[in-house]
């Protein structure tokens, strides 16, 4: 079993309730992993929260995925016995504990597991001992309080425990539904599981495992081993495996309960301190009504900031919804306890302190972080004040005793962010309900809506032919950081899924080779390209693309001969395309580090686009940039591109890395070794060693002076605190300034200025045609006013129709907003009277209708103007009796709508 166990547990205290004292989290984390790394176990990083390996899942839920392709077979590890701290959400899909969080001793959204595994190593008795000897000899937790569950028909673990623990048969449960055993899917690997409970005492209610009372609290289960032993073929139909493995779990914050002698994850240690701090912050102690709240904030705070530093920013839809749902949970309890301003992200300081350690990355992420969360929370309050608003204007005609329609409360819930329970208390106070059963049902609705549009999650899964090559030729070595051209041995020919003996000319297939100088599309940067040339062979080459694992596929077209297997082929990438890939790649580190110095540190890579003409980047920033800001991010790098400085790479462990100052695209996993990037001379006063430094796996240019400058052509939103830029380099760029500069050298021949002029004669032509404007306009009223020269014998330009006083005049190009100035001068200047104008602008046409106050008696401008309207193609029109507007499309058609009220007023003089 390797070393023993018993050297590194925790020294024996004198009584129970000392080594009670002396378990905090993160003591038991470490002696978890320090014990199986003692045993032979490869201590493994926790894999990200948004799986890489599985796209059936939206977050990582168990220790065991990252394992998941080592388990079937597909990959093999350099090790045989692995250890984690893994860390886990379950808040969406499948495994959604979000509603239940706060209310109960022992829901969590975010939780560790602890794990030990095996890939055809040590099987149960080994799995077993090891399990038995650290909770009884590291954890020192009373042999007599501790009793397993095993799967019915599973004999052989109800032998090894009463052979390693001693147990007798009542302290064995012997358990025949699926609750103890384990399969992966229908099909594939499976196996029986056994669980260790302690009993928490006579003072807790519940009964053991299989009884009536299984599901109190007394009896509590904090360690899962699954035995992995068959192969589920078929139902019913099962093989044994011919190299069995082991997936453990171990809660730990189940295991801190234990230990520090409480019933509720939130009194142990970790969860006391993110407590403490919230009562500090917010100024509320978490106590009677109030202790559901703290709680809430506590462990969402933890799900958030963990999802931000993988890369899950907040949405509308896949894994950002559920954490926009997390967060606003948390802030609407926050709200609840008093708050009134943003206060979740002042918690971060805290819970990097306590958590930092054991995950960096919560470190490395905080201050985009804290800008994710505070932003969050400013658009959560106003969401809160609105909803408020929707829910009283939904429920203002209903009485006490009414029930609120569930679609209504859905809305609320789904669209505005504002929770059922808010509703429910907002509307209790009134004695009013909510319809739960058709709030549930559309809940369910929009659920199944979801699962039926949700595509599935993570990187896709890789084919299955790529593993099966993967596993049987090994990684593709990689060339192409050193030289675009080498020799390389065709290892496998694939088209249509599945391997060819052969492909001939004009066929598209994607072929592997043992070495390769082509870099396959990863990090944002896209594929090489170039062409294979053997003995009676070429095949050109479309795409790279690297899958499985380090296995670089080309993807292409035979253009002569027959390609087999086994054939050596001359591997020249395009020199030219490769160069400007290269180049526009290390822009976007200086661009990365200019936007860090001008907008600051919350500023992280969010996704890249490097090809051979453009470059773009997306990075986590709340507002657009202005003018000012982008200058200033391009004349940073192009001062370190004209600097001609050699672009550093190195090999380091990924922690120096991080030391030195180097940059890491959070949510991405790195191996053992990394590829440390660097370039330009450290700023004055700057502790850094470069720069830029970044981890990164792509291909750069040789020296920053390769790039030949930057420019940015543009700054854009991508989404919800996220921005980007797209820039040129190179000759991209200076073709995009020498048509730049043409169009400003046939701007200056049209105005007969000189370049440097064009400015401020622009400018004065605009003025000039803003001048000219504001005289056409008052010309056009005057116009309006006198007419066409004709008067009436008083001298006024108005007609009498029906012994009233009419003006009526149709107005080429006067804009709609004049016409009632126009009206009010011409109903002053005639005193008593009716004025319609009809202006008329891109073939439609706008008629506003005045009527003087002694005449509004007998005429009303609004029945005037809808008479007019009709004829002008509109709908009617509105307004006062004394002053009305109307519109239409049919501007051709103007003289006949105030033909229309000439008519209006000619019969009004005959009824009369």
């Amino acid at each position: 079993m390797g070393a023993d166990a018993a050297a590194i547990r925790l020294q024996p205290p004198k009584d129970f309730s000392e080594r009670l004292a002396m378990s905090g989290v993160n003591d038991i984390r470490s002696t978890f992993l320090n014990y199986f790394a003692a045993n032979g176990h490869e201590p493994v990083a926790s894999s990200p929260l948004v799986p890489r390996n599985d796209p059936t899942l939206m977050f990582t839920n168990a220790g065991m995925v990252q394992f998941k392709n080592v388990f079937t077979g597909l990959e093999k590890r350099s090790y045989s016995r692995a250890t984690t701290a893994q860390k886990v959400v379950r808040a969406g899909g499948k495994h959604n504990d979000l509603d239940n969080v706060g209310y109960t001793a022992r829901h969590l959204t975010f939780f560790e597991m602890l794990g030990n595994f095996s890939f055809g190593d040590y099987f149960k008795e080994g799995a077993i001992e090891l399990a038995w000897n650290l909770v009884t000899k590291g954890f020192d937790l009373p042999k007599d309080r501790l009793l397993v569950t095993v799967y019915s028909e599973d004999e052989e673990a109800a032998s090894l425990w009463k052979k390693i623990a001693g147990f007798s048969d009542d302290r064995i449960i012997r358990i025949p539904t699926s609750d103890n055993f384990w399969q992966m899917g229908d099909t594939g690997p499976c196996g029986p599981c056994s669980e260790i409970f302690i009993d928490q005492g006579e003072n807790v209610w519940g009964g053991p495992p299989g009884s009536p009372e299984e599901d109190g609290d007394r009896f509590l289960e904090f360690w899962n081993l699954v035995f992995m032993q068959f192969e589920q073929t078929a139902p019913g139909e099962r093989t044994p495996l011919p190299r069995p493995s082991i997936d453990t779990g171990m809660g730990l914050e189940r295991m801190a309960c234990i230990l520090q002698g409480v019933q509720s994850v939130f009194e142990t240690d970790l969860f006391k301190t993110l407590i403490a701090a919230i009562e500090d912050v917010i100024g509320s102690k978490a106590e009677g009504g109030a202790e559901a709240s703290h709680r809430v904030i506590a462990d969402h705070l933890r799900s958030s900031a963990f999802l931000i530093a993988d890369g899950v920013l907040p949405s509308n839809e896949g894994r950002g919804y559920v954490l926009r749902r997390i967060m606003r949970r948390a802030m609407r309890h926050a709200k609840l306890l008093g708050a009134k301003e943003p206060v979740i992200y002042k918690l971060l300081p805290t819970l990097v302190s306590e958590m930092g350690r054991a995950y960096p990355e919560l470190g490395r992420a905080e201050a985009l972080t804290t800008e994710t969360i505070k932003l969050e929370e400013k658009r959560f309050l106003t969401t809160l004040d609105r909803g408020l608003a929707l829910l009283g204007s939904a429920t203002e005609s209903l009485s006490a005793g009414a029930m609120l329609d569930g679609e209504t409360a859905f809305k609320l819930y789904d669209t505005y962010g504002f929770p059922l329970d808010l509703t429910q208390d907002a509307l209790r106070q009134r004695d009013i309900s909510v319809d739960l059963a058709g709030f549930t049902s559309a809940m369910e609705r929009q659920k199944a809506e979801a699962r039926a549009s949700w595509a599935g999650s993570g990187e896709k899964a890789a084919e299955t032919v790529w593993f099966e090559i993967r596993e049987r030729e090994g990684a593709t070595e990689f060339l192409g950081y050193e030289t675009e051209r080498a020799e390389g041995q065709v290892r496998a020919i694939v088209a249509g899924g599945a391997e060819r003996p052969e492909a001939k000319a004009g066929e598209e297939v994607a072929i592997v080779l043992n070495q390769t100088p082509f870099y396959g599309e990863s990090g944002g940067q896209v594929g090489d390209t170039g062409t294979m040339v053997g003995e009676g062979v070429r095949f050109e080459v479309l795409d790279t693309q690297k899958v499985a694992n380090g296995l670089f596929v080309h993807r292409g077209r035979v253009a002569e001969g027959v390609l087999k297997p086994g054939a050596a082929l001359d591997l020249v990438v395009d020199h030219a395309r490769r160069a400007k890939i290269r180049a526009n790649h290390s822009a976007t580190h200086l661009l990365h580090e200019g936007l860090r110095e001008v907008l600051g540190t919350h500023v992280a890579q969010k996704g890249s686009m490097v090809s051979p003409d453009r470059l773009r980047f997306d990075f986590s920033h709340p507002k657009p940039m202005d003018a000012a800001e982008l200058a200033k991010v391009e004349e940073l790098a192009n001062a370190v591109i004209l600097e001609n400085g050699a672009i550093e790479t190195r090999l380091m462990a990924v922690d120096d890395a991080i030391a030195l100052g180097a940059m890491a695209l959070f949510g991405e996993k790195y191996g053992d070794e990394v590829r440390v990037v660097s370039m330009g001379a450290a700023k004055d006063g700057s502790a850094k060693a470069a720069y830029s430094i970044e981890l990164c796996g792509g291909t750069h240019a040789r020296a920053t002076g390769d790039i030949g400058l930057v420019h940015i052509v543009s700054e854009s939103a991508v989404g919800a605190g996220v921005r980007r830029v797209e820039a040129l380099t190179g000759d991209a760029a200076r073709d995009y300034f020498i048509e730049q500069d043409a169009r400003v050298r046939r701007i200056a021949a049209t105005l007969k200025a000189q370049p440097a002029e064009i400015a401020e004669r622009v400018e004065t032509l605009v003025e000039e045609r803003r001048r000219l404007e504001r005289e056409v306009t008052e010309l056009r009223k005057k116009l309006a006013l006198v007419g066409d020269g004709a008067k009436s014998a008083s001298g006024s330009p108005a007609r009498e129709i029906g012994g009233v006083s009419f003006i009526g005049r149709v107005l080429e190009g006067v804009a709609a907003k004049d016409l009632k100035g126009l009206v009010d001068e011409a109903k002053a200047s005639l005193g008593s009277g009716i004025v319609a104008f009809a202006g008329v602008a891109d073939g439609k046409a706008s008629i506003v209708v005045g009527v003087t106050d002694d005449l509004t008696p007998r005429f009303d401008a609004v029945d005037l103007v809808r008479r007019a309207s009709a004829a002008i193609g509109g709908k009617g029109g509105g307004g006062r009796p004394d002053m009305a507007q109307a519109g239409g499309p049919d501007g051709d058609n103007a003289p006949a709508a105030l033909s229309a009220i000439e008519e209006v007023l000619g019969a009004s003089a005959v009824a009369a």
